[in-house]
């Protein structure tokens, strides 16, 4: 494990670049509950940020023009007129024709889960008996999908706002949702009443499966890049992975002492991060079932007994950058780290107060943090050029497992980098 001392010493660990805020509107009920900021999410375009800014609501972003946005506020600041921060009570009237626009859309109820999905039109729809579907999803569609605080999941279209689907099932808080990458429209939906669901949007919403192992909430789920694994996590030490062709429990990877509360894949799908309540960011090879990396947040690392009860370092997000080298997380110290998967210390840090929830842009560059206040803060990724070595492994282990690079006729040395083993 990493031996920095229960304290970090910013002189030593690099400082993560700020680059911008979002602020929600100030309201009279402000200071009650359900103005947390529980998911943010890109567009897998990169054309799109989605933003839960609390009660009910969600701005659904232009990514470039709130980009250029904080560039101009940075220009206001180093002028002295005052810090970057970014207020979206935005005029659609400077809008040139065909630009993306910005949305509001108020969901009815608290959103705790967001996900964007777009499709493929030769992706078919699960559901091969039914020829007419009420809905026909070209290659243009993006929709995002919206978790609720009363168990239901609302489809909305990203362009025009409105609401094309309902989708209710779950009878509890609907606390998590991924769309299949392959823009299949296939939507997984977590929740507290210990059910993962699986749906159809091609075959207009339809359920296609009920998955169930979790004996308690369920906090998170993620597909892996070529979306024939789900991994899903909750409340409870275990970290669940199914086969999505089946739907059936692949397997169980055991290694954390608390809570499991955020997965993610690496962009191959060789790595598996999982964020615990008991400090720790462990990286997976999920197709051993082995624990190939642990970023500790505390240290001495608790013992299994402590790191079950409540602490101030508990990791609330993890995030996998689409370089494959970096991850992010966020943790209840009041900061947010930048990690690369060569060191088991962290490369640069941030202050966020009572931050929630985290992501990358699209292509990486920036990672967008929620927090309880309903505000979203941005750094810049750290940026460092890629070994032709690395995206070698990426590419290769994007089509191979693990058991496969073993096979393979070459030294020692180079199964153990493609398998992650010689980070």
């Amino acid at each position: 494990m990493a031996s920095f001392p229960d304290f970090v010493n910013e002189n030593e660990i690099g400082k993560a670049k700020f680059i911008g805020e979002l602020v929600p509107p100030v309201a009279p009920f402000d200071q009650k509950s359900g103005r947390e900021t529980w998911t943010v999410a890109f567009a897998p375009d990169g054309s799109y940020f989605a933003w839960s800014q609390g009660h009910r609501i969600v701005r659904l972003i232009p990514w470039k023009k709130c980009l250029a946005s904080f560039s101009v506020r940075k220009e206001d600041q180093s002028s002295g007129a005052g810090p970057r921060r970014l207020s979206r009570q935005n005029s659609e009237g400077s809008l040139l024709p065909g630009e993306p626009r910005e949305h509001t859309i108020d969901c009815g109820d608290i959103v705790w889960g967001l996900a964007f999905g777009s499709s493929v039109p030769e992706k078919q729809s699960r559901c091969v008996n039914i020829e007419w579907h009420r809905f026909k999803f070209g290659q243009d569609q993006l929709l995002l999908a919206t978790g609720l605080n009363n168990g239901r999941i609302k489809i909305w279209d990203v362009y025009t706002g409105k609401l094309l689907l309902n989708l209710m099932d779950h009878t509890d808080i609907v606390r998590d949702l991924t769309f299949a990458p392959d823009g299949s429209l296939v939507l997984v939906s977590a929740s507290r009443d210990k059910t993962l669901r699986v749906w159809d949007l091609k075959d207009d919403g339809n359920m296609v499966k009920v998955l169930r192992g979790h004996q308690n909430w369920v906090y998170c789920s993620a597909f892996s890049p070529d979306s024939s694994v789900l991994c899903s996590v909750g409340a409870g030490k275990a970290v669940f992975l199914w086969d999505m062709d089946k739907y059936t429990l692949i397997r169980k990877l055991e290694g954390h002492h608390n809570d499991v509360v955020s997965c993610e894949f690496s962009p191959d799908g060789a790595l598996l991060a999982t964020a615990s309540y008991d400090t720790r960011v462990i990286m997976w090879d999920p197709h051993t079932a082995t624990i190939l990396l642990e970023l500790g947040h505390l240290f001495p690392p608790p013992s299994p007994i402590f790191a079950g009860g409540a602490n101030d370092r508990w990791v609330r997000s993890v995030a996998f950058c689409h370089d494959g080298r970096h991850i992010a997380s966020v943790t209840d110290d009041m900061l947010v780290r930048f990690w690369s998967i060569d060191e088991k210390s962290p490369q640069a840090i941030g202050p966020l107060t009572n931050g929630l929830c985290c992501a990358f842009s699209t292509n990486g560059s920036v990672l967008a943090a929620g927090s309880r206040d309903g505000s979203v803060h941005f750094w810049a990724s750290p940026r460092s050029i890629a070994s032709l070595q690395h995206l070698c492994r990426l590419t290769l282990r994007r089509v191979m497992p693990t058991q496969q690079v073993y096979t393979l006729p070459i030294p020692f040395s180079m199964h153990d980098y493609l398998a992650y083993r010689t980070l």
